[in-house]
């Protein structure tokens, strides 16, 4: 049955276009957070302030789709690389020769980065819409 097979192939690409969808939103709040902190220090002197964080992704097998796989963000790690400094003697997060060490965010990368996740939701949309537009097919021509 060709309508069957159809309806399934269709419904395991939304659920793995669905888990893609989840994953960048995720990714996105992510960036948003470092985007937010880009200008956070230590309240503390000497502190350490905000530290960039990357998301890290997984590949699932989506449940009801004959083992298929998707993705989900896992986690998100810290970014090790080292802070930036700035000269700031009178800020109070400033260490004793008065550098104020200052987040590893950098908001053009964030904003790339941004654009990049959004790209990817939009694509996963497309594969749903897609999908949805060949069962719709698939019912117009069973009702022929």
């Amino acid at each position: 049955m060709a309508d069957s097979s159809t309806a399934s192939a269709s419904m395991t690409a939304m659920a793995v276009a669905a888990t893609a969808l989840r994953a960048q939103q995720a990714r996105m709040r992510v960036i948003a957070e470092n985007m937010a902190n880009a200008d956070s220090v230590s309240t503390t002197a000497g502190g350490d302030p905000y530290r960039r964080q990357i998301p890290v992704f997984s590949p699932i097998t989506v449940p009801g789709t004959g083992g298929a796989k998707g993705v989900t963000m896992s986690s998100a790690a810290p970014d090790q690389t080292a802070f930036r400094s700035e000269y700031q003697p009178g800020n109070p997060s400033a260490d004793a020769k008065g550098y104020v060490k200052l987040p590893n965010v950098d908001p053009l990368v964030e904003a790339l980065d941004m654009r990049d996740a959004q790209r990817a939701y939009e694509a996963n949309l497309t594969v749903i819409e897609t999908a949805r537009q060949m069962q719709s097919s698939t019912l117009d021509i069973i009702k022929k």
